[in-house]
């Protein structure tokens, strides 16, 4: 189906056709079929909104994932901070790029039911954003 891409306030420079192709492979992998996935960056202010409306938490947080999945069928939103890109891509000395994609495909691994609440989520989430950033050609 789609993968989009919009602004809310800011322009970082991606490679959307690089994405899609990753993304779309990653999703066919995790065993489901792409839907409709929207990728929307922002800045800290615009996501934080979101948070507190729609999460009742009061912080700044990289990304927010909506799922609206039926079935094996992806479907959702990713609301990312550009501005916490930057940052976190400073505190770890990574590269944007390689932080960004980390956030996305975190973002999808959510979608397709992975959580990241324990210990144990925690590294298993770890460990399938490295395998799927080893794949980004």
């Amino acid at each position: 189906m789609a993968i989009t891409f919009h602004k809310e306030g800011v322009s970082p420079s991606v490679n959307t056709t690089q994405i899609c192709a990753w993304l779309s492979s990653c999703i066919t992998d995790l065993g489901y079929d792409l839907g409709e996935l929207s990728i929307i960056f922002c800045n800290d202010e615009y996501l934080l909104e979101i948070n507190k409306k729609h999460l009742n938490h009061d912080y700044y947080t990289d990304i927010i994932t909506f799922n609206y999945n039926v079935e094996k069928k992806l479907n959702g939103d990713l609301f990312i901070s550009v501005d916490r890109i930057k940052e976190n891509a400073n505190s770890f000395n990574e590269n944007f790029s390689v932080e960004l994609f980390r956030v996305i495909i975190h973002g999808v691994l959510h979608l397709c039911g992975f959580n990241d609440k324990t210990k144990d989520e925690q590294k298993e989430m770890r460990s399938k954003e490295n395998h799927y950033l080893s794949l980004i050609n």
